[in-house]
């Protein structure tokens, strides 16, 4: 064979992988059958299971990952108390064994889209095609749960409407799906199975609404712990510091989502809004966090309105909004771990602080972790270490550390860190190869750390 028939043969075989891939391509939300939703939702309790399906996941949508994974379809409720079907995608390690007893982590993806194919139910999928998706990204972080033997559930927090920013619904979505992953016969889940949660940046927020709402909403379940990474704390604050700058790009999609919410937010822009910036939303809204922060970097708002915009967000009805989608004014009743750096470019310090402070003068237990180094986007991995360590400690039911606030150098600096991140080296070479994710199975503990005690 020469060279060129070599070659012209590799090409065909990656093409014949392709075609095999987007003849396997799975129906984008608005499309898929298995979504819509019975007649009359209001005949189920939140987190009954409506209908459920195996699923294959696969990195990027591309390299096949040896796990078990399924969808529920289930009740649950939007913000204003309404019921609504939401999904969740439930995952155990390959061949596990489902009479072993183990817990469930509820991972809160930051999903920071409206957009449909950034919905973890379609992004994390074999043949998905969702690039500039956050979720995928995550990918490699969650398997590191699946190594431990744990199983994990990813709820769609956005809803079916990509509602990027709403408050209360996340937490109710995520906790009816956590419901939902409980009584689902193949995880061998039960009613008193303890339950992590995770989330980082709009996964941390989701996570705040989450621990928030438990008490209320959800108080049957046996919540451990949550860790709560720069968890955004007031959007309203976040909103003005990121508008006009690098990071740009997230308030036009959230705005894009909350005028579906909030009538008066819709009148606003639609009686102040010029024509490019219509075009602007529409982008936004249409648009993958990561693509969408390179495309509308540097554009302000205000630039696209026909009054100031100080001027509108002074509006009654602006503040109103604002003052509902700002965390902490419910209490928590599980520990929590709050990690935030101190110069982080996307959701400024000071905001978690105030949401801490919001949290502690309830009542809650938070143990506040500050990190100089570190900044947005390098916390989440750098951290994930730690994270699953602090909550495998909360599963084990080790003592809960009392409340406090350490500010660092970095989350790395002890040793255990370092051997932490050597394991996630090695977790993700087998997400990169699709190896199975075997590893411990049940809520075996690790030794605390002293970062986080």
């Amino acid at each position: 064979m020469t060279v060129i028939e070599d070659v012209i043969g590799r090409v065909d075989a990656i093409s014949g992988v392709r075609d095999t891939i987007d003849a396997a391509r799975p129906l984008l939300p608005s499309q898929d059958p298995f979504l819509i939703p019975p007649a009359d939702l209001t005949r189920y309790a939140p987190g009954a299971i409506l209908r459920s399906r195996a699923v294959r996941i696969g990195l990027f949508g591309l390299v096949p990952q040896q796990v078990s994974a399924w969808q529920l379809l289930y009740r649950s409720t939007d913000m204003n108390g309404e019921p609504e079907a939401a999904i969740t995608t439930v995952l155990l390690p390959a061949d596990a064994d489902p009479d072993v007893e183990r817990p469930l982590l509820a991972f809160e993806s930051a999903i920071d889209a409206t957009a449909e194919q950034c919905a973890p139910s379609y992004a994390l999928r074999l043949g998905a095609f969702a690039p500039g998706s956050i979720t995928q990204l995550e990918w490699m972080l969650v398997a590191g749960a699946l190594r431990r033997g744990w199983a994990v559930g990813i709820a769609d927090h956005e809803g079916p409407h990509g509602n990027f920013g709403a408050p209360r619904e996340p937490g109710y979505r995520s906790l009816d799906g956590i419901r939902a992953a409980l009584r689902f016969a193949p995880l061998g889940l039960h009613a008193r199975t303890p339950v992590a949660v995770w989330g980082y940046s709009g996964g941390g927020m989701a996570g705040s609404w989450l621990v928030e709402m438990a008490p209320v909403y959800a108080p049957e379940l046996d919540i451990a712990g949550a860790v709560l990474g720069a968890p955004v704390g007031d959007p309203g604050q976040v909103f003005v510091g990121l508008n006009g700058g690098r990071f740009a790009g997230f308030p036009p999609i959230m705005i894009a989502a909350l005028r579906r919410l909030y009538p008066a937010l819709d009148e606003l822009l639609n009686a102040e809004l010029n024509a490019e910036g219509r075009r602007l939303l529409d982008v936004a809204a249409r648009s993958a966090p990561m693509l969408a922060l390179h495309r509308l970097t540097g554009r302000d708002v205000g630039d696209y309105l026909d009054r100031p915009l100080a001027e509108l967000l002074a509006e009654p009805e602006m503040r109103a909004m604002f003052d509902d989608l700002r965390l902490g004014g419910h209490v928590p009743n599980c520990p929590v771990l709050m990690i935030q750096p101190v110069n982080d470019q996307v959701i400024t310090v000071r905001a978690i602080d105030e949401q801490v402070a919001r949290y502690r003068r309830g009542g809650a237990n938070v143990t506040y972790l500050r990190d100089r180094l570190s900044e947005h986007f390098s916390l989440l991995p750098l951290a994930t270490p730690l994270t699953l360590d602090w909550l495998a400690d909360r599963i084990a039911g080790r003592e809960v550390p009392e409340p406090s606030t350490r500010t660092v150098w970095s989350v790395v600096t002890d040793s255990s860190s370092w051997r932490g991140l050597l394991e996630m080296t090695v977790t993700a070479t087998r997400v990169v190869l699709g190896r199975p994710l075997r590893g411990e199975s049940g809520p075996q503990s690790r030794p605390a750390r002293t970062l986080a005690a």
